[in-house]
This record gives C-alpha cells, sequence and structure tokens, in this order.
C-alpha cells in the first residue's frame, strides 16, 4: 500500500477515534480542566500524532491510547461515585478571604501572592480586598467572590419591586427564512407574523434574525444595519389602552347623574386603576 493512503487511513481512523473520546470526557471547557487531564490530552494527543505518521504500529498504538483513556475515564467514573475520590483527583476549594478577613497560610499554600489575590480580585470588579465577604479557589484555578452585604448590587427583590417574569424568545425568522416551529412554540401564526412585518414596513427578505418574546413583541435585525427599526409597541400599547378605559370610567361617573350607574362607573373605575397600578411595572420593563 501507497503510504500516503497508508497516513490518510490511519488519519481518519484516529480522527473518528479521537471524536468518540471527545464526546465521552463531556463539555467542559480547556481553563475548568485540571492539570491531570490537561496533561492527558497532550499525551493523547502526541500518540495519535504519531500513529498518524507511522512512528509506531497501529495495534501498540491504539493500545497505548486505550489505557491513557480508559483508566482517566475509570478514575472520573469513580469520582462521580465518591466524594473522597472526587476530592482526591480533583481537588477541593480553597479559602482565600472567610468574614472579610485574608487567609494568609492558604495564600501561600497556594503560592499565591498578594498582588495575586488583588489581581483576580479586580477581574470581579472588586478593589478592594476589605468589600469582599467570601472568595474561594475553585479546583479550575477560578476564584469565585461574594461580596458583603451592602457592595452588592440592588435586586428588584430588596426593594419588593414587581418585574416581568423572563422566558425564551422565540426564534421566528432567520436569514430571511420563517422558522415555523418557534412560530407555533410562541402560539402565533405565520399571517401574524406578515401582518406585524406589514406594521413596521419591513420584507421577509430583508431580516436577518427576529425574535418573539413572552409579551409577544416582535424585534427585528435586518441585513441592512443603516436601515432603523422601531421598537416594538404592544406593551406600550396596552398600558394606554388600560389608562384610556380607566379615565372614561371616571368620565362616565361624572357625567351621569344615575346614582346607580355613578357608583358602577366608580367602582369598576377603581378596581381598573388597581389592576394598572399592578401592572405598569410589567408594561414598562
Amino acid at each position: 500500500m501507497p503510504e500516503w493512503i497508508e497516513a490518510f487511513l490511519r488519519s481518519i481512523s484516529l480522527l473518528i477515534i479521537i471524536f468518540v473520546i471527545a464526546k465521552f470526557i463531556g463539555k467542559r471547557q480547556l481553563s475548568q480542566l485540571t492539570a491531570f487531564e490537561f496533561m492527558i490530552g497532550i499525551i493523547i494527543a502526541v500518540i495519535a500524532a504519531e500513529l498518524t505518521l507511522g512512528g509506531v504500529s497501529f495495534v501498540s498504538g491504539f493500545v497505548g491510547l486505550s489505557v491513557w483513556f480508559l483508566i482517566p475515564f475509570l478514575i472520573t467514573w469513580l469520582a462521580l461515585k465518591s466524594k473522597a475520590i472526587h476530592d482526591f483527583v480533583r481537588g477541593k476549594g480553597t479559602v482565600f478571604i472567610k468574614d472579610g478577613k485574608i487567609m494568609e497560610d492558604n495564600l501561600k499554600k497556594e503560592s499565591f501572592t498578594s498582588d495575586d489575590l488583588l489581581q483576580r480580585l479586580r477581574s470581579k470588579n472588586i478593589f478592594q480586598a476589605a468589600d469582599v465577604e467570601f472568595a474561594v479557589l475553585e479546583p479550575d484555578g477560578e476564584i469565585n467572590v461574594l461580596p458583603k452585604r451592602e457592595n452588592q448590587p440592588i435586586t428588584p427583590k430588596d426593594v419588593a419591586a414587581t418585574v416581568a417574569p423572563i422566558k425564551e424568545p422565540q426564534t421566528v425568522i432567520m436569514d430571511g427564512d420563517i422558522m415555523k416551529e418557534p412560530l407555533a412554540t410562541a402560539g402565533l401564526s405565520v399571517n401574524w407574523l406578515h401582518t406585524e412585518l406589514e406594521k413596521q414596513g419591513v420584507t421577509i427578505e430583508n431580516v436577518y434574525l427576529g425574535q418573539v418574546d413572552n409579551f409577544g413583541q416582535l424585534t427585528l435585525d435586518l441585513f441592512d444595519d443603516k436601515l432603523q427599526v422601531p421598537s416594538p409597541q404592544e406593551k406600550p400599547a396596552l398600558l394606554a389602552t388600560l389608562k384610556k378605559c380607566q379615565a372614561d370610567m371616571e368620565m362616565f361617573a361624572l357625567s351621569t347623574e344615575n346614582q346607580e350607574a355613578k357608583q358602577m362607573y366608580t367602582k369598576n373605575s377603581q378596581k381598573l386603576q388597581t389592576a394598572i397600578d399592578k401592572m405598569e411595572p410589567l408594561l414598562k420593563s
């Protein structure tokens, strides 16, 4: 067999094998691998290169490749079953700051200087160690930080504010094509989509990406970046309609002389105003 054909067949075979190995390893990013896992990856790559170029026999290389894959895979499987093995293989987090106090001994244990710590904190937008309640060095080398309570951003929950729930937007247009399945998932039709496009004066061919949120608002990104698309108006329009209805009821209550009708309009106006007060934060978000 010609040498180039053998190299080609070896490469195809190894490509399939390495792909299968990568699928078994999982989806962890390179920065999340331990030093041991990173070393195994390098050795597997070296063996694959030797096999491709014919540096070793295919059988011997395949045996070596299997050993370097199966044993670490077995260790990883055991680590999933036992916390002790998991901690031994992947390591445990090291606390660098606890209750606002820097743990100097732990820094020395992990070969970290104070400058290293401050640099990592700055990457988390924290410029004073005194602002940190808790910080831990994870086994993958990442530092996770919990700021002190007074230094944490205010959330709607902190101020008892009501916000609209967020659901996954549905992509209904992609590269000028209508995506019927996401459109149906959103409970909308193709006719509705064409109507919304007509309102905004846009043709389907000009739309690069179109998405619908859980309020039924359609947002568009066009191929021509110079064209401006108006912002969705469904929520502002609904709020304006509710306020108009409430104002109409108040006017009807003032204009009628029938006491029973006046009471009915006043009562319903107050109910609608209560509903508006609850919905306004959601419709303005």
